[in-house]
């Protein structure tokens, strides 16, 4: 499996389902991944790069991806208001949700319900994705706004866990 090609995919889901407003069941069916016949490499490199490592997985592999990218969408989209309400936390106050650039946004939520509700994988590593995919996708500063939102949201979940555990 690779969790990469999965949280990539998760990412285009989640920002397809906001600003396409594309049914769910759509995209856990994974159709939209080939490319349109009029894109060209140019237009799509970096989802030409990673659709050709996809393509270069075995079928158990690939199986595998999609079950992780499925985890990821669904369980975002089921807990989408916990994770909306954790982002506004975290925003100035002259700022809203809908203020926020799409591509970090997706990439931000499917991020919060893996901080929150995935516990199996370390903050930092979840962060460090996050991180790797706004870079390849996202507007030229926006890793470092993504950066501090999911830092304080670790932060605040390790210090709770903490203090439930004493």
């Amino acid at each position: 499996m690779s969790r990469r090609i999965g949280r990539i995919l998760a990412f285009q889901a989640l920002y397809s389902w906001n600003a396409a407003q594309i049914a769910s069941e759509d995209l856990l069916a994974f159709s939209w991944i080939e490319p349109l016949e009029s894109e060209t490499e140019d237009e799509c490199a970096i989802f030409q790069e990673q659709l050709k490592r996809f393509n270069a997985l075995d079928a158990q592999k690939k199986e595998e991806t999609f079950a992780f990218a499925r985890l990821l969408i669904g369980g975002t989209l089921e807990h989408i208001k916990e994770i909306d309400d954790a982002i506004r936390a975290h925003l100035a106050k002259s700022w809203r949700l809908e203020r926020i650039n799409k591509v970090a946004l997706a990439v931000m939520r499917f991020s919060i319900y893996t901080i929150l509700y995935q516990r199996d994988t370390p903050a930092s590593i979840v962060i460090d994705e996050a991180i790797e995919i706004i870079k390849d996708y996202g507007a030229e500063d926006s890793y470092k706004f993504v950066n501090a939102v999911l830092d304080k949201i670790s932060k605040e979940t390790a210090a709770a866990k903490n203090s439930a555990d004493s």
